[in-house]
């Protein structure tokens, strides 16, 4: 179980480290409470007389500039903790430059629907904001048909290209009319709401909290009307003929089953491209940072750019941390007896455990009556406490929970370190039924939608100073 926790919690995080000139890699700091969450500085370069929004991180000795698929908002990049520690991950063997593309994101929103040419532009314009003569260059999806013209048409800065679940013809993408006209009508009616999310991700799109966050990238991304300006414009999409004239070394990944885009779109591309390597990966789901094969995606790019996979290190990392508690568990022992308590007991942890599968914590160790989990981020980590206080609502048993995130320390067969130390100590001033988290926490999931009463400061047993704490309202 512990290795399993050390592989699962290799992913959790988002704190990226930021190296680099200081014009063009700053970074912002939130601190609360002892914790540091770094986040790259989201600047504008000028492209014409369009404003394009372009974050630059990363400590690798490579340039890699990210093109994004057909919507994008790169600060809400980092509010999903797979893909913010999957970028994080590029960042340890690249500097990375990643843009919305005019009309979408943080970019100048309501400009005319661009052309390929303007949008060659902006990939110029970020790259001469940032210094980056040459670069590696990677399109995402739609993305990679305009990282494809890029590498065609700009061949001397580009280094070389890697292309992610892209295609040469838009039918790969939206082979009728019909599905298009689909996407026409969600945008009408559900746009915002996060629910078409299982057409993208079928294996993990039906988590709430994973939908939520989609529900704010499409919000965040694109207006409905934005949209289907711009899908109708992506709908001309048609490269091939200009996929021999890229001389780029060429790297396609692809996922066998991807539900977006049909892997026949990745192997047009590797047959047209001169000398292109294509990789298939196993999975459905078109995200990248999702999915089983996310670290077979990432050591390929990584392989790819640098010649060689680093060795990851996972000493330390950034987890949501749970501990769950039964209150008055010894006197409900001595009142049922050792055999309906076990019973009780067991059916509890049946329970929990279930809610931890579903929400994707990762059990650290049980304690007798309640256990210590650990979350790929804190809004997930409200959400699954809430569902564990539902699920054993029938069994009579009132539990109370602490929840704080910030670096934890892995060792052989357990975590340790302040966070967790935080994290028990909230627990105890939870009473029955209560869900109890830090300031880091509500802080951090602002805007999904939880609502938390304030309890004031308070004096933590053991540890420096008073700390701000919030129950989860019902």
């Amino acid at each position: 179980m512990v290795h399993q926790a050390r592989r699962d919690i290799c992913h959790i995080g988002a704190t990226v480290a930021c190296k680099g000139g200081e014009a063009y890699h700053d970074f912002t700091r939130y601190l609360s409470e002892g914790t540091i969450m770094l986040r790259p500085k989201t600047q504008y370069a000028k492209s014409g007389d369009v404003h394009i929004a372009y974050q630059v991180f990363g400590e690798g000795p490579k340039n890699l500039i990210l093109v994004p698929g057909f919507i994008s908002q790169i600060e809400t990049y980092w509010e999903e903790p797979r893909f913010a520690s999957w970028l994080e991950r590029l960042g340890k063997f690249s500097r990375v430059a990643m843009f919305d593309k005019r009309g979408t994101g943080l970019s100048d929103r309501g400009v005319a629907v661009p052309d390929m040419d303007k949008r060659m532009d902006d990939i110029r314009c970020v790259m001469d904001a940032v210094g980056m003569e040459s670069a590696y260059v990677m399109g995402i999806s739609e993305g990679g048909s305009l990282a494809s013209v890029f590498a065609a048409y700009q061949a001397p800065r580009c280094e070389g290209l890697v292309l992610y679940g892209a295609f040469a013809k838009f039918e790969s993408w939206f082979p009728t009319q019909e599905a298009l006209h689909e996407l026409f009508d969600y945008a009408e009616t559900d746009w915002g709401s996060g629910t078409a999310l299982p057409l993208f991700c079928p294996d993990a799109g039906s988590d709430p909290v994973f939908q939520e966050w989609w529900g704010k990238y499409e919000r965040t991304g694109a207006s409905p009307r934005d949209l289907v300006e711009i899908m109708k414009v992506n709908s001309q999409i048609d490269i091939t003929e200009i996929l021999s004239g890229i001389r780029a070394p060429t790297l396609v990944l692809h996922k066998k089953e991807d539900a977006l885009v049909d892997i026949e779109g990745g192997r047009t591309l590797a047959e047209r491209i001169p000398g292109a390597k294509i990789v298939e990966v196993p999975g459905k789901d078109h995200f990248a940072f999702v999915g089983d094969s996310r670290e077979q995606i990432l050591n390929e790019i990584e392989r790819f750019v640098t010649g060689s996979v680093s060795k990851p290190i996972f000493d330390r990392v950034l987890a949501a941390v749970v501990f769950t508690d039964i209150v008055d568990s010894t006197r409900l022992a001595h009142q049922l007896g050792d055999d309906a308590w076990q019973a009780k007991l067991h059916r509890h942890n049946q329970l929990v455990r279930e809610e931890f599968n579903r929400f994707r914590g990762t059990e650290v160790k049980s304690l007798g009556d309640g256990f210590l989990a650990t979350f790929d981020g804190p809004g997930r980590a409200i959400h699954c406490a809430k569902a564990i206080r539902d699920a054993v609502a029938g069994l009579d048993l009132d539990l109370r929970f602490g929840v704080h995130t910030g670096e934890v320390e892995i060792a052989s067969d357990d975590i340790s370190g302040i966070t967790v130390n935080t994290a028990a100590r909230i627990a105890e001033l939870a009473s029955g039924g209560e869900i109890v988290v830090s300031r880091t926490v509500k802080d951090l999931v602002a805007g999904s939608g939880l609502i938390f009463e304030d309890l004031g400061r308070r004096s933590l047993k053991g540890l420096p100073e008073e700390w701000r704490i919030y129950r989860v309202c019902q």
